[in-house]
């Protein structure tokens, strides 16, 4: 759960970064930080019960994804067949590193 709270707040920073218009915009520039530095801490909470390398594909991965659509959806921006196949990729290589368990 920990993680997923991680990976929103890493979306929404992200999704919010455009309007800081180079962080001279004061509050999308506050929340940014405060969103990058909520998921910082919270993938640290997660990485002590959870491989660091499992926490970060899942959180890099989804991240990715939900960042694409969030642009897509609410920001204006284009997908192409090329992004799509990239963001397949992402998708198999976490799924991978899942499947892949620890290694002793």
């Amino acid at each position: 759960m920990l993680l997923l709270v991680a990976i929103a707040a890493e979306v929404l920073a992200t999704s919010i970064l455009p309007r800081t218009h180079g962080f001279t915009a004061v509050l999308p520039s506050v929340l940014v930080i405060a969103g990058y530095g909520l998921s910082a801490y919270l993938l640290a909470v997660v990485v002590q019960t959870m491989p660091v390398g499992l926490a970060y594909a899942i959180w890099a991965g989804v991240g990715t994804l939900t960042v694409v659509v969030v642009g897509a959806a609410f920001l204006g921006q284009s997908v192409s067949a090329w992004q799509l196949g990239g963001i397949g990729l992402i998708a198999a290589g976490v799924a991978l590193v899942n499947l892949g368990g620890q290694v002793h």
